[in-house]
Formats: C-alpha cells, sequence, structure tokens
C-alpha cells in the first residue's frame, strides 16, 4: 500500500463513524469528494469499521517510508487507527473498561487522583477566600459575585479575543483572512466550543447557561481562539496541509490523540500567550469596559482550584469502571469542586454521554503531559518556541514520552 492510498483509506474511514455518531469528525477539511462518496455508501456497521481500522493497522508497518511519509507520519496515524479500532468495538456493543477506552482513544493510562492533595487545595481555597462558613458556600459566593452580568458577555468575549488576538498575531503569524465569530448558545454540555470550518474561519459557541466568570473568561477565549484551537487549526492547515501536504490532518476526529493534544494545548493557552501573571493583565482589559476585577485573587483561586482537575477523571472512573450510582457521583464532584448540585448535574451531562464520556481525560491528561514538557525545555529555548512546536508538529503522547 502506497502512502497517499494509506491516508486516503484512513480519511474514509473517519468520516465513516460520522455516519455511526454525528459529531465524530469534529472538523473536515480535506477533499469534498470523500465526503460525498461516504455520504453515498449504505450506513456502515460498526464491526465493518473495526475491521477496516485493523486491515489499515496491519497494513502500516509495510508502507514505504517516501514522499515525505515518515516515521513521525507513520505513528501519528498508527495512534489514530487504534483509536478507532476502539470506537468501533464499542459501538459494535463490546464492553471496554474505561481505562483501556481512554488508553486506547487518547495514548495516555490513567488512575484516580489523590484525596490529600484535594484537600491542600481546599486549605489554599480556604486561605484566598477568607471569611468564615462552610468552604462549599465561600466558593458559590465568590463564584456569583465573579458572574459577568449575561448583557456584557458579549463585548467582554471580543475584547479578550482582540487583545489575544494581537499578541498571539505577532508571535504565531497567521494569514490576514483568519477570522473567529463568536455566538452565545444554551442548552449545550460544555463551556465553549471551536467549530473549524477551514480556510483560516472558526466559529466559537460560548454556553450562556454556565453564568460565565470574569476569572474563566480569559483562559476559554485563549484555549478556543487565540493561541488555543483556532490557531493550532490554522497553523497546521497552513504548514502541514498546504505546506508539507499532509492530508491526515484535514480531519479532527473526537477520542484520538489529537483531541487530547489540542485540549492540553488549549489550557495552557493563556499560560502561553501571557504568563502565570495573568490577572492584572486582564484586569487592566475589564477595567476598560468598566468591570473592576481583582486579578492577584483571582491567580490564587485559579491555580488552587488546578489542583483540583482530577476530580473530573475521578468522577468519570467512577461512572464508568466502579458503575457508582450517579447520585453517589455527583455528591463526591459538590464535595471536592464545591459546586452546586446544578453544576455537579451538569457535569454528569458530559460524562455521560456516549460520545463525550471519555473526553474528560484529554483535559486531565493532557495537562499533566504538556505542562512540564513545556517548562522543561532545553536551555535556550523559550516558552514561545516550545508551544509553537504543538501548534505546527504532529505530535502524540507517546512520542512526548519518549522524548522526555
Amino acid at each position: 500500500m502506497e502512502p497517499a492510498t494509506l491516508i486516503r483509506e484512513y480519511l474514509l474511514l473517519g468520516l465513516r463513524f460520522d455516519r455511526i455518531e454525528e459529531g465524530y469528525v469534529d472538523s473536515f477539511t480535506g477533499d469534498a469528494a470523500l465526503r460525498r462518496i461516504v455520504a453515498d455508501e449504505a450506513a456502515p456497521a460498526p464491526a465493518d469499521l473495526t475491521r477496516q481500522a485493523q486491515r489499515l493497522l496491519d497494513a502500516l508497518p509495510g508502507v514505504p517510508r517516501q514522499d515525505g511519509f515518515d516515521e513521525t507520519r507513520a505513528a501519528y496515524v498508527g495512534a489514530h487507527l487504534r483509536a478507532l479500532e476502539c470506537a468501533g468495538r464499542k459501538f459494535a456493543g463490546e464492553e471496554v473498561g474505561f481505562v483501556d477506552e481512554v488508553r486506547d482513544y487518547f495514548d495516555v493510562e490513567i488512575s484516580k487522583g489523590d484525596e490529600d492533595r484535594y484537600r491542600e487545595a481546599h486549605a489554599r481555597l480556604d486561605d484566598v477566600l477568607g471569611g468564615a462558613g462552610p468552604l462549599a458556600e465561600r466558593m458559590e459566593a465568590d463564584r456569583r459575585n465573579d458572574e459577568i452580568p449575561p448583557e456584557r458577555l458579549g463585548e467582554c468575549i471580543e475584547a479578550f479575543s482582540s487583545a489575544l488576538r494581537d499578541r498571539v498575531r505577532a508571535e504565531f503569524p497567521l494569514p490576514d483572512r483568519e477570522t473567529v465569530v463568536y455566538e452565545i448558545v444554551t442548552d449545550k454540555p460544555w463551556s465553549g466550543f471551536n467549530y473549524y470550518q477551514g480556510d483560516y474561519r472558526s466559529t466559537v459557541a460560548v454556553n450562556a447557561d454556565l453564568r460565565q466568570q470574569m476569572s474563566n473568561l480569559p483562559s476559554l477565549v485563549a484555549h478556543e481562539s487565540y493561541p488555543g484551537h483556532h490557531t493550532e487549526h490554522c497553523r497546521k492547515e497552513a504548514g502541514l496541509v498546504e505546506g508539507l501536504g499532509q492530508q491526515e490532518q484535514t480531519i479532527f476526529l473526537v477520542n484520538t490523540p489529537q483531541c487530547l493534544m489540542a485540549e492540553g494545548l488549549a489550557d495552557l493557552a493563556l499560560y502561553a500567550a501571557i504568563g502565570p501573571e495573568w490577572g492584572s493583565w486582564a484586569a487592566e482589559i475589564y477595567a476598560d469596559l468598566g468591570l473592576r476585577f481583582d486579578g492577584e485573587r483571582a491567580q490564587a483561586i485559579s491555580a488552587a482550584r488546578a489542583t483540583l482537575a482530577d476530580v473530573r477523571q475521578d468522577a468519570a472512573l467512577m461512572l464508568h469502571d466502579e458503575h457508582r450510582d450517579i447520585d453517589d457521583v455527583v455528591a463526591f464532584v459538590r464535595r471536592w469542586l464545591l459546586v452546586d448540585d446544578t453544576r455537579a448535574r451538569q457535569m454528569m451531562r458530559f460524562l455521560s454521554s456516549p460520545l463525550w464520556r471519555a473526553y474528560t481525560s484529554t483535559y486531565v491528561e493532557g495537562y499533566r503531559l504538556l505542562r512540564p514538557w513545556l517548562d522543561n525545555r532545553p536551555a535556550g529555548q523559550s516558552l514561545t518556541q516550545r508551544f509553537g512546536r504543538l501548534l505546527d508538529e504532529p505530535l502524540i503522547p507517546s512520542a512526548l514520552r519518549a522524548a522526555a
């Protein structure tokens, strides 16, 4: 099998998964003829897609390393074929343990978090919040005080997007025509979502149901747009697809290693663009909008809450591996994340979704993998240069672990 044939078969296979579960293809900017081929086919059987993925995996070692198809690209395609093979088995009704599912989808091993670390995070939050009364009540009061008035959300989003865009474009050049359009939506299981449309255009949807907070909005905009998802899509389209002809980069599939890399990158986007002292920068932007924001306090709370990230993955393990009652899991989330019942049950929507149930691990493990990789960079390499590799190269988790 020639490299071009393998890549074409991989793209067709990925598109077929969208016939089984709409939304499995997060974006596809490649040859429209491939979409038409799949649309004209009979609806695929999951078992057939499993066999197709395994056939391509078996063929991969014999594909000539030529025409730019090197070991890095082969490893990338192989990791994604393993993810699709697992997805096919699950869609066919096979029982797959949650730990195994996450490993096959995202190229990482997971385990439960450490409740002692959660207690330490609570102690830090207690110190920052001050006052008296139960910590959960003080945390909820802080959230309410931090909420952006709904009628101001749009202009706040645009202000941070503009400020980040100017800074990011100076470090990571993008085509002049690149653009992001923001939409305010409701009734979604997520906080924000990037819909990449190709040709350097994205639509970013922000969920108003969650009552967006001033302290979270800078990170959300950086995550979805600059230098997060939108910037990564643009840089890879320009460099890997148009520059090097790597057509496998024209498809972005849910529940594959590229998602873990993308979410880890995006969760570190504000850190890469502004640095750890982002609070004073955000306070200046809010001040221009006539809004008061305590940036130093927000930084301290955000740093403490980051230690609680594993709670979400613990909740998924409780639901899917331990088969705990959902009310028990809600209670666990409320205890450690210090959220009310409504917010905890909103998280359960995401963790219970057949398509998205494993996806929480992309945030938890993506950050855990990429933050030390960024910070432990070679001498003489700047944070911007290191982050640029994530934007520009087809990296997978096992490759980063091997390099470390």
